[in-house]
């Protein structure tokens, strides 16, 4: 009798981690998932005083330069110029004041694009989309962090309104080697607050965003002066809250 309830014991306590086996991996999601809503609720009142993104350049720096600091100013939404928040949705978002945090039609777009290329090009993301990378992943591409990236971007979403992930993104998001953020940007390239900034150098700005430390070396290649010149033509018509 006693081997037989050995037996029964055993058999209980082997289907408990059979059940952890599969249990644990979605209460490690369900947890990770808890974690970035609740970071991004105290984001909707609170600003970041740095991000996932800049603590990885600054590592990155750091490996030559021990001492190297990023340069980072936060600012509020109106002292940043209204030139900016128009050239920048009308350069990387232009459907930003409609969609719910994802640009299904872009993210389609992008997936083609990668199709063709055989490997991760473009992933179509939003400025929302690209907010979340930037608080919270790394700037890996592949399709797990970008399936993240849309979670957290439905999150920021319903937290927070449009004008509140705007302001963050522009004071988060990388203009250059180890510059974020638009009071940075304007003074390290333009010598000029972000509330001051004209059209032209607003277009200018929004149109490096893509590849900031590329542009912050290459500042004269033809493709930004014909981006930039068309950037400004479209800040017109761009919708900014």
């Amino acid at each position: 009798m006693a081997k037989r309830g050995n037996a029964a014991g055993t058999g209980k306590g082997g289907r408990r981690w059979i059940k952890w086996i599969f249990l644990g991996p979605i209460l490690a999601v369900f947890l990770l998932q808890l974690y970035f809503f609740v970071q991004v609720c105290w984001f909707a009142r609170f600003n970041p005083g740095s991000t996932s993104f800049m603590r990885e350049q600054l590592s990155a720096l750091r490996e030559t330069n021990p001492n190297a600091q990023l340069k980072y100013q936060w600012v509020p939404y109106e002292r940043i110029s209204d030139n900016l928040k128009r050239a920048v949705v009308a350069s990387e978002d232009a459907n930003f004041a409609d969609h719910p945090g994802v640009d299904f039609d872009a993210l389609e777009r992008a997936y083609n694009r990668n199709n063709r290329k055989h490997k991760v090009v473009g992933g179509g993301s939003t400025i929302t989309q690209q907010l979340a990378k930037n608080l919270f992943l790394s700037g890996s591409r592949n399709y797990l962090r970008k399936g993240q990236e849309m979670i957290i971007a439905f999150m920021l979403e319903t937290v927070m309104s449009k004008r509140r992930i705007l302001e963050i993104y522009l004071n988060v998001v990388e203009f250059g080697r180890g510059v974020f953020g638009a009071e940075a940007a304007a003074r390290y390239y333009f010598k000029t607050p972000a509330a001051n900034l004209a059209p032209f150098q607003a277009a200018r700005l929004a149109v490096m965003l893509p590849n900031p430390r590329y542009y912050d070396v290459h500042r004269s290649t033809n493709y930004l002066v014909k981006r930039t010149g068309l950037i400004q033509r479209r800040m017109a018509s761009a919708e900014v809250p």
